[in-house]
């Protein structure tokens, strides 16, 4: 049996390594080639200290508290050369992956699908060579606009560890990777895909969740959707889906699979535009019921443009709500 093991550096890199049963953390990294910090590697030094966000362990009691102190270890600290894990982990490694003698993953994919959702948004769906490329639910990966010498950053909008991704992509006129997609793209292209990368992802399940999808920044909540589906989850997660137009609601049909599938799971959508029939018009943060913050006791994720996420930073910061943990990204349409 082997586990999962997700290192997140500092500089926002993403690595997956496979942990064997009964291995450390330090030995399965150094097997595949990533040089974490380290001096001792005996429990003495402290030099490979960690933090594990999600996953069961053992730390055993063969370390020195000048290493890891009781109050440490109480807060989720780890030393990676005594830490044997028993799951699947997440580790925020306090270094930049440079350091560590590794760098963001790169491989190649073979478009399998455009597909136009409304006039605002494009899902392209690629596959990926090789074993299935890890990532978190919310990260986001650079793919390189094939002709154009450049790239451009998406979240996954599917499920990890599947071989086909894809991606909501935001129909800019004038962006190169929607005339890229709306002019040239077809089946068989072949496209550059850099990491995963970003520390928007969903953290182990406490508390109630509430998700705050702005347009295309539906995609991240699309992947941890599907992951809480397969997953299962016994905490309450209420989405607030907003958009421009009437016409750029998509995805509602995943929505409903994924209500179908999670036992407490719940969203609206919102359109902005007033000249709208839909029954709950304006912004996201005009339909923030307060029940649904549970007095600060949630967990808020945002994914949207620059101006929602603005304005629902102000809107928390005007009336008082400090969630128990805020997680946030902006996106810059290109």
């Amino acid at each position: 049996m082997s586990y999962s093991i997700a290192l997140n550096f500092e500089d926002g890199v993403s690595r997956f390594i496979e942990c064997n049963e009964g291995e450390t953390v330090l030995d399965a990294a150094y097997r595949q080639k990533v040089n974490l910090p380290m001096d001792c590697s005996d429990g003495v030094c402290g030099t490979c200290k960690g933090h594990c966000e999600q996953g069961d362990f053992d730390l055993g009691d063969e370390y020195l508290e000048e290493a890891l102190s009781e109050e440490e270890r109480h807060e989720g600290q780890v030393l990676t050369c005594q830490m044997v894990p028993s799951s699947d982990c997440v580790i925020q490694v306090p270094v930049a992956s440079t350091m560590c003698k590794t760098e963001v993953g790169k491989r190649t994919a073979t478009v399998s699908a455009v597909a136009p959702l409304s006039d605002d948004s494009i899902e392209l769906a690629i596959d990926i060579e090789g074993d299935a490329l890890g990532f978190l639910p919310g990260q986001y990966v650079h793919l390189e606009v094939p002709g154009a010498g450049a790239h451009r950053s998406y979240s996954f909008s599917s499920l990890p560890g599947d071989s086909r991704a894809s991606f909501l992509i935001r129909n800019v006129p004038g962006g190169l990777m929607s005339g890229y997609l709306g002019d040239t793209a077809k089946p068989g292209d072949q496209i550059a895909v850099t990491g995963p990368m970003g520390s928007f992802y969903l953290r182990a399940i406490q508390r109630p969740i509430l998700m705050l999808a702005g347009g295309t920044g539906l995609a991240p909540f699309l992947s941890m959707l599907k992951q809480l589906s397969e997953a299962g989850c016994d905490q309450p997660i209420h989405m607030i889906y907003g958009v421009t137009k009437d016409d750029h609601l998509v995805k509602c049909e995943e929505l409903d699979a994924a209500r179908d599938a999670i036992a407490d799971f719940d969203y609206v959508t919102v359109v902005a535009d007033e000249d709208s029939a839909h029954p709950r018009k304006g912004y996201v943060t005009h339909h923030m019921d307060d029940g649904k913050l549970h007095d600060g006791d949630v967990d808020v994720y945002l994914c949207g443009p620059p101006p929602m996420v603005d304005a629902v930073l102000k809107h928390f910061d005007s009336q008082g709500i400090k969630p128990a943990s805020f997680h946030y990204e902006k996106f810059t349409p290109n």
